[in-house]
């Protein structure tokens, strides 16, 4: 877009201001609005003009250089601008909207209440740009500038902050500050201004004026030679970045990448090895690790061969209570028995709490009376399809309805979520005891309660773990979804609440979750698997000109379209990839389990949702208890030939 001395270069809507005036009722107001990089004349601005006043490029308020350098024509009547955000904002100085020198051009209306909120200044002027913390809230960025004030926060609620620091990186450097990860300074391209502002960030120990001077001429070479300390900075100089701008300028081990922040990764990472899988674990492989009294022998390598090629159909109701903590890796048969007599004990006791609850005390009872209905609904539509749920009064159904609500008793801070009857479902098909099936979906819930929990930290944090894997293996990628305001990676979220389970077709479901249980070969490959499945559809991602809504489209459309073996291929390969990298980012190693991960700086409460991981194992059980033989009154369900069959196939 061109005008007479002008030319944006950028442009961005859905940026608004979340204003806070004294003197207005509504202390929370939104102001949507547009953000721009314009060059004018010899100068470079930025701007942000509301969008009611938006649509007109002629609308455009320039300002020109205060040179008073003060702000004395600011009128007392001017609300005052206050952000009301966290306190570690009182650093920055809230200012009153400065009254410059305007030039208003054709059509302006600078007397709108909104268009008061307009502003421009130059890049030239620019001290720091703060950005917020992470999470998957909406990003947003604070302008300081030299005199010390702060511009009203701009928020991209459809993202856009990467796109705008890209633009800005052409006209200023930003360098992380040593003091604060999350504050980047600005400085111009300019060898004098560079060389003065190593001096203040004590970068050198000598001058630094002909490094400058190289590194203008060729960046890449003179930087990634044999600076190190330059190389550092200029990593975080040139493309802002969480991993901060040296080594002891990390920011803290917690600072998780977020949707709408640029986190650029000099990591070069090398090719991507191959790999193949093995068939399935066969009941003569298994046999050959049971040793004398029952015990399992050589545990790691079964979980190695169960990792590479999954398990036989008929292995699954025997392992999978080893992989979900219900039987002990090192017990014996007689230990089992009495385990599993035990839980038998106290799942019947846990049922009959609810069992017992009479119609009219359930009418009183709002929480139970909640379970009981959101379970009746779920459960009446959880694979229906599948043989072993289909019809009506199916014997299967009643059984995931009694063990939900079970569970419900089990453990009534959480209760019941809806999605749990999806991670129920194949556990059931497969134990087909009620008793068994009831406290290896609670091995399972172990892992993944926190998906379920009301604040959502979890998902949150795991999604922000996922953005800060496919950063590293496909930049690129992360770039295109970003830009197609698709960068939250919020589509995802089905895939990791409830672990694929309605992405795969129904078998493909069992051998995925049977590799996820192993906790090989490092903790959240499911977050892998789903940078392999991203990884697969790049191709169509980004050359078929996707929009946001076209891409929640395509990822919808790839239910019961994707194999497991491949997909499941891919994730190892990628794993190794990342891996072999010498490099490799330390946020990223935590998420891969290659170092554990920092601890807190200060104790987390109590209620904080556990970490997801599949390689913590579940509480062991106790000794067992010297009790007579009790006979099993849970429901048995006899598998039937063509059952086995389907799973086979």
């Amino acid at each position: 877009m061109e005008g007479a001395g002008y030319r944006v270069v950028f442009e961005k809507g859905g940026v608004y201001l979340h204003t806070s005036a004294k003197k207005h009722q509504d202390p929370d107001s939104l102001i949507a609005g547009v953000v721009r990089i314009v060059e004018k004349d010899s100068d470079v601005l930025l701007h942000w003009v509301p969008v009611e006043e938006a649509g007109d490029s002629t609308q455009i308020l320039f300002s020109k250089k205060d040179v008073s350098g003060g702000d004395s024509c600011t009128s007392e009547e001017e609300p005052t601008f206050d952000p009301g955000y966290e306190p570690d904002w009182a650093v920055i100085s809230t200012v009153r909207p400065q009254s410059r020198h305007l030039e208003p051009t054709r059509g302006a209306e600078p007397s709108s209440p909104r268009g008061s909120w307009a502003f421009s200044v130059s890049l030239g002027e620019l001290k720091s740009i703060r950005r917020s913390k992470p999470g998957l809230s909406w990003a947003y960025l604070v302008l300081v500038t030299q005199a010390g004030g702060s511009l009203p926060a701009l928020h991209f609620h459809r993202g856009g902050t990467r796109a705008l620091l890209r633009v800005l990186s052409r006209y200023l450097l930003l360098a992380s500050s040593p003091q604060d990860p999350r504050l980047y300074l600005v400085f111009p391209h300019d060898s004098s201004a560079l060389s003065s502002s190593f001096h203040h960030l004590q970068l050198f120990d000598q001058d630094s004026s002909n490094v400058v001077s190289r590194f203008l001429q060729d960046p890449y070479s003179t930087t990634f030679s044999s600076f190190s300390r330059v190389t550092n900075f200029f990593r975080g100089a040139l493309q802002p970045h969480l991993e901060g701008a040296s080594p002891d300028l990390l920011p803290p081990p917690d600072d998780e990448p977020e949707p709408g922040f640029e986190v650029i990764s000099c990591v070069e990472l090398g090719p991507r090895p191959a790999v193949e899988r093995t068939p399935p674990l066969t009941e003569e492989e298994w046999a050959q690790h049971v040793g004398p009294e029952g015990r399992l022998q050589q545990v790691p390598v079964l979980k190695a061969r169960i990792f590479s090629g999954g398990l036989s159909p008929v292995l699954r109701r025997e392992a999978w209570k080893f992989l979900l903590g219900y039987l002990s890796w090192e017990g014996s048969a007689e230990e089992h028995k009495a385990h599993v007599r035990k839980k038998t004990d106290e799942y019947f006791r846990m049922k009959l709490q609810w069992k017992s609850v009479s119609p009219e005390q359930e009418r009183r009872n709002s929480l139970l009376h909640g379970y009981r209905s959101l379970i009746e609904r779920d459960v009446s539509r959880t694979d229906r399809t599948n043989k072993f749920y289909e019809g009506p009064e199916n014997p299967g159904l009643g059984l995931l309805n009694d063990i939900l609500l079970t569970y419900c008793m089990y453990h009534f801070d959480l209760g019941y979520v809806q999605g749990m009857s999806d991670l129920l479902s194949p556990i059931l098909y497969v134990i087909q005891n009620e008793v068994d099936a009831f406290w290896c979906f609670c091995g399972f819930m172990e892992l993944v309660h926190g998906n379920f929990e009301e604040s959502q930290e979890t998902m949150k944090r795991q999604l922000g773990q996922l953005l800060l894997l496919l950063r590293v293996l496909d930049p690129q990628l992360c770039d295109f979804l970003d830009s197609q305001d698709s960068g939250s990676l919020c589509f995802c979220f089905r895939w990791l609440l409830i672990w694929f389970k309605r992405e795969f077709p129904f078998p493909d479901v069992l051998r995925l979750w049977e590799v996820l249980w192993t906790g090989l070969p490092g903790p959240n490959l499911h977050l892998l698997v789903a940078c392999a499945i991203l990884d697969m559809e790049r191709d169509t991602l980004m050359l078929s000109g996707f929009g946001s809504n076209e891409i929640l489209k395509h990822i919808n459309e790839l239910t019961m379209k994707l194999s497991v073996e491949d997909v499941l291929t891919r994730a190892e390969a990628l794993y190794r990839q990342l891996t072999a990298c010498p490099e490799l980012p330390h946020n990223v190693q935590e998420v891969l389990g290659l170092v554990p991960p920092a601890e807190p700086q200060s104790p987390s409460p109590p209620t904080s949702p556990l970490p997801l991981s599949p390689t913590r194992a579940p509480p062991a059980p106790p000794p067992p208890e010297d009790t007579a033989p009790q006979p099993d009154s849970s429901l048995e369900i006899l598998p039937e030939e063509e059952e086995e069959e389907s799973a086979e196939s």
